[in-house]
């Protein structure tokens, strides 16, 4: 195994819907005191690593989404190199580099992807988690987006830019299916598109235009262990669904 690199590193921002709101997965970052075990402070970070010397960019941050989370066969995509000069400058982050025994001085660039996971189908039990390596000092949670707190380095700037990236790419390609379960309902389906592009969709015209579409095809089921009328469940046609090069569902 070759040596990893001090310079590159991979960052991955994965969002889960849970039909409800878009979140984003996020370690706790924990810094405790030597001498009193008292905690100087807690934040967030995205999952990340550096890179090996004999990798490419797709295959380390497969294996190191892989590493942190246990993740594998997700949708993953490359979209921004982040290489400011001022990335490791909050002071935080330089102490807490300096306490892992890294060099605050080092210059890291950070290759970005961003990922797509359905919520129910992550498995944060403490058991879930015992063998990933304990680099960020708990196991990871899921935070909405408007609730993520102090974020370490230029996360912040990592996830608001993966958004921007996501909105782009759900009316353009056919990806919104990796958040939602392999059956949904029609309102399911226009909420996710509703959270991710901040906006409110007619009812009447969506469902017109999905349906239309020959994008989703009924299962004949319907919910179950609702309080409400069980709604009719549909699934993707993904031989259609995922040959669609232009895909705006939600006009």
């Amino acid at each position: 195994m070759k040596e990893i690199n001090p310079h590159i590193s991979v960052d991955c921002v994965i969002f889960g819907f849970d039909m409800h709101q878009l979140k984003v997965l996020m370690f706790d970052r924990i810094l405790i005191s030597p001498e009193d075990h008292t905690i100087i402070f807690s934040d967030h970070t995205l999952p990340g690593n550096h890179i090996r010397d004999d990798e490419d960019m797709d295959t380390a941050a497969y294996r190191i989404l892989y590493e942190l989370t246990g993740f594998s066969d997700v949708y993953l995509e490359q979209f921004y190199t982040f290489g400011s000069v001022e990335r490791l400058s909050k002071q935080r982050d330089r102490q807490w580099l300096s306490a892992i025994g890294k060099d605050p001085e080092t210059r890291v660039v950070t290759i970005a992807y961003y990922s797509l996971v359905p919520v129910d189908k992550v498995n944060l039990d403490d058991n879930a988690w015992k063998h990933m390596p304990n680099w960020y000092g708990k196991r990871p949670r899921w935070y909405p987006l408007d609730q993520l707190g102090y974020v370490a380095y230029d996360h912040e700037d990592l996830i608001t830019k993966a958004l921007g990236t996501l909105r782009e790419r759900a009316v353009t390609k056919p990806i919104i299916y990796k958040l939602l379960p392999d059956n949904f309902t029609l309102s399911q389906l226009q909420k996710v598109y509703e959270v991710i592009l901040d906006i409110q969709l007619d009812k009447r015209n969506f469902r017109r235009r999905i349906l239309n579409s020959g994008l989703i095809v009924p299962v004949r089921k319907k919910q179950t262990g609702v309080s409400h009328k069980p709604a009719e469940l549909y699934c993707f046609d993904m031989k259609k669904y995922t040959g669609s090069i232009n895909n705006p569902l939600y006009y």
